[in-house]
């Protein structure tokens, strides 16, 4: 860029700059005398638009731009672990040392410390022959993470030197290889990547092993796949987010990354302050020692919340190509749309429906095929599980970020206002909401969970469509009016909603395996194909609904896992209960 290059327009957050004929496209830049950060996003011969990551307040026309040589990228290596970091990758510790409660615009921290020490072992010797993807040293990132130094995609060649296993700093050289045109190239431990372009795999996998999350109507129901992508739509207070916590803590991912994108301050905090907290239920560590959290709330530039989400997917995309499976929760990418759409009007570009720009269905497309389970370059097996809340307004829908998300995921976690004012949470609707891994995932779940797995869900399901159907005729006619075996049917759906889907968020049901929830399952649908025989024979339907093991099954969830002899045992009286009631009422008429 030319020394030249001045301010001639600010527009909130677009910045219009002239004399910048030597910049490059999606070059990053800093703008003004403080040096705030801003990435070019058009060229118009002599002028670029800049569209800035800070507060523009107080730039003036005439203050200098000066470009940095390359895309806004992210310095990747071991220290993410556990780290909190915003928007653009900066560590908010960083920014609270260097600038305290408040900080100020323009201000310049690394984003992973390179003074630290790391315990690492060396994977490789002296004189090893290694191609890209290879493995050269693994650092003890944390307890719950070994962090694994790769050959970078365009490096190959002998090995001519290797850190000694033992500690190094984050700016040491791991390994210098000789390349095949006898070119020495230095490999060290961090590593930085352009956060728009995706890192390169070798083949994508089909997602046929599912992504456990601990949550019933989830893993039974609608079961998204490692790899898979899913989204989360609700209204206000329906529980987006809090199911996104869920799933971050629970699900079987040995990495997770959360984007904080565009959410209230109040939320973010809560969620800054609860994940230190919590324990791997693996392992008992804290949760924080395999999570990356990334924070940009509502009230900080939209520009910034915009590059969010591509740090997120980068810095997942880092994990898997160890060889990791990676949990993205993006919350919420209606708050990531919305950047898009305020950065589109200030560029005066012809708005698409609801003021969104035309490339809004791109964009989102861009982002979600990021996702996949794939072999990477190195031959290991990884994967990225993308799971996105959407926040319509109003909860409707039809408008174009829900619908259009739709267009490209798999698996749709419809959250509804009716069960969340009802106090039944996860609120996930089993009318609108849909899996299209379940085939895909039904082997895995047959041979490790339950081999009846597809029978049962399909069981399940096809008694809570129809529960649909009997429920508006009482609402319209009452109960009495209905025969016997409609109304077990919704006695049956009942025991499924309050046994089996309803969960709560904290306590001992907040993580559910599913071994124990398809124990819980069988149950409810054991008695139902039983008492269902009871009722065609002619027995009274009263008898059945009086029964008191029925308030231990709608409780069968707050059995311990481990305690399957008392899962066992509840099921051996209800059998026994029922079979007690038909032989009274059913035995002598049939002998008369």
């Amino acid at each position: 860029m030319t020394a030249e290059s001045r301010v001639i327009s600010v527009n909130g957050p677009v910045v219009r700059a002239f004399g910048t004929r030597n910049m490059a496209m999606r070059e990053l830049v800093r703008v003004g005398d403080l040096g705030l950060l801003g990435e070019i996003v058009r060229m118009e011969g002599e002028e670029a638009l800049v569209q800035m990551y800070e507060d523009t307040q107080g730039l003036r026309v005439g203050e200098p731009v000066k470009g940095t040589g390359g895309p806004l990228s992210v310095l990747l290596g071991p220290g993410l672990a556990g780290s909190i970091i915003d928007g653009i990758g900066r560590p908010l510790s960083a920014l609270l040392k260097e600038e305290g409660a408040f900080i100020t615009r323009g201000v310049s921290v690394p984003q992973l410390d390179l003074s630290r020490s790391w315990e690492i072992r060396a994977e490789v010797s002296a004189g090893d022959v290694v191609t890209p993807g290879n493995l050269l040293a693994t650092v003890r990132e944390s307890p719950l993470l070994d962090h694994r130094i790769l050959v970078p995609f365009d490096v190959s060649g002998e090995v001519e030197y290797i850190v000694p296993s033992g500690f190094a700093k984050g700016s040491d050289i791991v390994a210098r290889v000789r390349g095949p045109m006898g070119r020495d190239q230095e490999i060290r431990m961090t590593a930085s990547w352009p956060v728009r372009m995706p890192r390169p795999y070798a083949e994508r996998l089909l997602p046929d092993e599912p992504l456990v999350t601990g949550q019933r109507v989830i893993d039974g129901l609608f079961p998204i796949a490692k790899g898979g992508v899913a989204a989360i739509p609700g209204g206000f207070g329906t529980g987006k987010t809090v199911t996104q916590h869920q799933l971050a803590k629970w699900s079987d991912a040995s990495v997770v990354v959360y984007i904080g994108c565009g959410e209230r301050g109040n939320e973010m905090t809560q969620v800054l302050e609860e994940f230190p907290s919590l324990e791997d239920p693996r392992t008992g560590r804290p949760l924080m020692e395999r999570t990356i959290l990334i924070a940009n709330t509502s009230n900080m530039p939209v520009a910034a919340r915009e590059a969010s989400i591509y740090t997120g997917i980068t810095i997942a995309e880092y994990y898997r190509d160890m060889g990791y499976d990676v949990a993205l929760m993006a919350d919420s990418t209606s708050r990531w749309a919305e950047a898009l759409r305020e950065i589109s009007g200030r560029l005066e570009e012809i708005p698409a429906e609801e003021g969104f720009p035309a490339y809004l269905p791109t964009r989102l497309a861009e982002f979600y095929e990021r996702a996949g389970r794939v072999v990477t370059i190195g031959g290991e097996h990884g994967s990225i599980s993308i799971i996105g809340a959407v926040s319509p307004p109003g909860g409707d829908f039809t408008e174009p970020v829900t619908r259009h998300t739709k267009r490209f995921i798999r698996c749709f976690w419809a959250l509804d206002r009716p069960l969340a004012n009802a106090r039944h949470f996860p609120a996930i609707s089993w009318t609108e909401s849909y899996s299209e891994y379940a085939g895909e995932v039904e082997p895995w779940f047959e041979a490790h969970v339950d081999a009846s797995w597809g029978r049962l869900r399909d069981e399940a399901r096809a008694i809570l469509a129809e529960d649909e159907k009997i429920r508006q005729i009482i609402r319209l006619v009452g109960e009495d009016v209905l025969p016997n075996d409609q109304r077990l049917v919704d006695l049956t759906a009942s025991l499924l909603r309050n046994g089996y889907l309803q969960q709560g968020a904290f306590g001992p049901d907040s993580f559910c395996p599913p071994e124990k929830g398809f124990a819980i399952l069988n149950l409810i649908l054991t008695f139902h194909r039983t008492a269902e025989k009871l009722v065609t024979a002619g027995c009274p339907l009263s008898l059945i609904r009086n029964m008191g093991e029925l308030v231990e099954l709608i409780h069968a969830r707050e059995i311990p896992a481990e305690r399957t002899d008392a899962t066992a045992d509840l099921g051996r009286r209800i059998g026994e209960t029922l079979s007690r009631i038909g032989s009274e009422r059913i035995a002598p008429e049939g002998r008369g």
